[in-house]
């Protein structure tokens, strides 16, 4: 999309899909899940809207309830040894703010935590959080590219809808790789290691809505229970397995789209932009709530590498 350790992971938007950034926040294909979204981000031409932290806790649908579950299925492993001070305990990779993994250090106070983003704004807004709950000293999030700077080895891992960091880039749509990603995770954990892993899945069989206002291509993502498969094929073997819910979706995406109204509310209607914005707006309503709602799912998959 363009606008998305624990490893947390997302991307970035190009007119109606969003075309993931190498490595940004989740769903939202960007910093945070990445999901592709049907949004739209404005830099650098006149339309400032506000980052997505301002009204989302996560970068994907993903609820209070199932953030601690899987917060505490990464906090319940086991450690690498905490006599190699270069060794983290949970590497997220392209964290955005970091959500996740901030709640599985405070779940776990003798885990360390490193976040990878390209994102500049979110990892700043993520170090801010650190600091405001005192775990600046036990977490390092960089603004780096996960596939130079993925270390070698990590005892668990986060990658929330950033699975578009290790596909190939090209200039047409094409079908999310999530064995490249599975496979990238695997070799970094030990056996026994454990990955939270989420990403963008088809709930339902994709409609010609839903396509138009992602990718276009029916092949763009696979079902709960082939992702699944493919996590085994690579080494993993499953704790967890969830979908994400209407209702997380609904809150995901009303606060994503939230800063058009921020926007809309602090400008008069007689601003120049004013017009755009809500064309915006509207378009991110119709890709949504007339294209792939309850198509487009997200996958969660606690995994122990086997």
């Amino acid at each position: 999309m363009k606008r998305r350790v624990v490893c947390d992971v997302s991307g970035a938007v190009c007119d109606g899909w969003r075309q993931p950034a190498q490595n940004s926040d989740a769903l939202g294909r960007r910093n945070t899940l990445t999901v592709c979204l049907a949004v739209e981000t404005v830099h650098g031409m006149g339309i400032q809207l506000a980052p997505p932290h301002e009204d989302l806790t996560f970068m994907a649908p993903l609820s209070e309830r199932r953030a601690d579950v899987l917060s505490a299925f990464l906090a319940s492993g086991d450690h690498l040894s905490a006599a190699d001070e270069r060794s983290y305990s949970v590497v997220d990779a392209g964290c955005g703010w970091g959500e996740l993994l901030l709640r599985t250090l405070e779940a776990d106070p003798a885990a360390r935590g490193l976040g990878l983003d390209l994102d500049e704004g979110a990892i700043a807004h993520g170090r801010t959080l650190a600091r405001a709950r005192g775990l600046h000293d036990r977490v390092d999030l960089r603004v780096a590219d996960v596939r130079t700077e993925l270390p070698a080895e990590a005892a668990h891992a986060i990658c929330v809808g950033a699975s578009h960091i290790w596909s190939q880039t090209s200039s047409s749509p094409q079908p999310l790789d999530y064995r490249s990603a599975l496979r990238a995770l695997r070799q970094v954990l030990p056996p026994g290691g454990r990955l939270v892993y989420g990403e963008a899945i088809w709930s339902a069989p994709p409609t010609e809505a839903a396509m138009a206002a992602l990718s276009g291509i029916a092949e763009e993502f696979q079902t709960l229970a082939a992702v699944l498969e493919v996590a085994a094929e690579e080494g993993f073997s499953p704790v967890h397995v969830f979908e994400a819910t209407l209702g997380e979706w609904d809150e995901f995406e009303s606060g994503f789209a939230a800063c058009y109204a921020r926007w809309l509310s602090d400008h008069p209607a007689t601003h120049p932009d004013s017009p755009e914005v809500r064309e915006m707006a509207a378009r991110q309503r119709r890709a949504y709530f007339e294209g792939y709602r309850g198509v487009m799912g997200m996958g969660y998959f606690g995994l122990i590498a086997v």
